[in-house]
């Protein structure tokens, strides 16, 4: 591999794992904020547990987030110093009100809200929790505002001389029509892994220790698996809109994400391809006609552009070469992101379905406790991978080429070598993440008489320890 392939490898394998921590926090802080206004609300027990319980959780995660996120930032100067200064002065903007306004309002906020407890009057306290709620989305509305400038420039001119886009409305910007439609469809999808994680633990609980908080854990069952169905929803509806402006700004993309070689009108929808090992070609393909000319245009007998002809008519605009992404990785991708996210959705419904009017879950279903909230979670990264992988072979759609972003002083060592420090960092962290995730949530909720069956007498009770970060 030449510098540039590792350089997108190392990019590619930080960001993915830091997007394992991004839609728990996102969804996970907002879940914990509408049990704890429960708590205000009604005064049950029950929601205060679930509140300290989860909100453990999400304090544990939201470390691991922003450790692994700052990772990203390093990485522009490292192995894209090109990129940056292409982008930086359009990229400065957002990324500094995500850091100045919408990082600060979560971290100083988190601060209240852990040491808050029995010192801050509950309302205010309540305050605190959804102050970081909105933190998060303004975090998120800012980074895919960015991102989403990369899909679709706009508010910006472009400086010959300097060789770099200059910012020249910030509007623009955060009103792209790509981030209108992704930030949306990011939420419901993050709040689908949020719900399968709230189900998921309860589901274990409810299973390994029937006997220990039964009503308090079915009611977080049955809130976590109907987040998962709401969400479900949302990601259908917002995702169905983003396929028509990803079709609008970036058509090569969709015509990759169906595999469609040759111009079509109408176009049939792809639910099983086999083509050629390089994807020039099909071989092989069950379809269903006229749905890829709805998705991509909202007309059932809409013309969706080919490959082919996109690639032609890409060579005359920007000169020779290829702009074809991978297609086999962006096709099946993008499969993957909706068959798993429809899985996650199914199995809410059943697990809802099968413990309905007080049934208690059958202890078989102990092995639905994992992979629930990994379902979305998978479905979350094929949905990330698809949008980066079928952008290419463009940093900036359009403007700037990949392989004219890496930095020109980086060697292929160097870059071996941060990557396997990472690696490294990487692993550790997992099992930190890991051992403090598994160990919070085998110690129950807080309140509870003992650590549990399941647990050495002798056991700490996690729990039941302060809302701090003092593990």
């Amino acid at each position: 591999m030449d510098t540039l392939d590792l350089a997108r490898w190392q990019f590619a394998v930080t960001t993915v794992y830091h997007f394992f921590f991004v839609p728990v926090t996102i969804s996970l802080v907002a879940i914990t904020a509408g049990l704890q206004t429960a708590w205000y609300r009604t005064g049950k027990e029950k929601y205060l547990r679930l509140t300290k319980f989860y909100g453990k959780l999400f304090l544990i995660n939201i470390a691991m987030g922003v450790v692994t996120g700052l990772v990203q930032e390093f990485q522009f100067g490292m192995n894209w110093s090109d990129y940056s200064r292409f982008v930086g002065d359009v990229f400065g903007a957002p990324l500094a009100l995500e850091g100045l306004l919408a990082f600060f309002l979560e971290s100083t906020f988190i601060g209240l809200w852990i040491f808050g407890w029995e010192r801050l009057p509950r309302l205010v306290h309540l305050g605190c929790i959804w102050m970081v709620v909105l933190g998060t989305q303004l975090s998120a509305y800012f980074i895919l505002a960015a991102n989403s400038w990369m899909q679709n420039p706009v508010g910006f001119r472009y400086n010959a001389s300097r060789g770099r886009a200059e910012l020249t409305d910030i509007w623009a910007v955060l009103t792209n029509k790509v981030v209108l439609v992704t930030y949306p469809h990011t939420i419901f999808a993050a709040f689908m892994v949020g719900g399968a994680f709230v189900a998921g633990v309860a589901l274990w609980h409810l299973i390994r220790r029937p006997s220990v908080d039964r009503d308090v854990f079915r009611t977080a069952l049955k809130l976590g698996a109907v987040i998962v169905i709401a969400a479900g929803a949302g990601v259908a509806l917002s995702g169905d809109q983003q396929g028509k402006v990803m079709t609008e700004v970036q058509p090569m993309k969709m015509a990759a994400a169906e595999a469609l070689y040759e111009t079509e009108k109408p176009a049939s929808f792809s639910v099983f391809t086999v083509g050629t090992l390089d994807g020039s070609r099909e071989i092989f393909s069950v379809k269903v006609p006229h749905l890829l000319s709805f998705l991509a245009t909202g007309n059932f007998n809409g013309e969706v552009k080919g490959i082919n002809s996109l690639q032609a008519a890409y060579e005359q605009l920007y000169g020779p070469g290829s702009y074809k992404p991978n297609i086999p990785l962006t096709y099946w991708t993008f499969r993957l992101m909706i068959g798993v996210g429809m899985a996650s959705a199914a199995v809410a419904v059943w697990l809802l379905w099968t413990t309905r009017r007080g049934r208690a879950p059958a202890r078989w279903l102990i092995w639905l406790a994992a992979p629930l909230p990994l379902l979305p979670l998978l479905a979350n990264t094929f949905g990330w991978i698809f949008t980066e992988t079928g952008r290419q072979p463009w940093l900036v759609f359009g403007l700037l080429p990949t392989a004219s972003g890496v930095s020109p002083g980086t060697t292929s060592g160097e870059v071996i070598t941060s990557l396997a420090g990472f690696t490294v960092l990487y692993g550790v962290l997992a099992v930190v993440e890991a051992k403090l995730m598994l160990r919070t949530i085998r110690g129950g909720l807080a309140g509870t008489d003992g650590p549990g069956p399941d647990s050495p007498d002798d056991a700490p009770d996690e729990a039941a320890k302060p809302l701090s970060f003092a593990y």
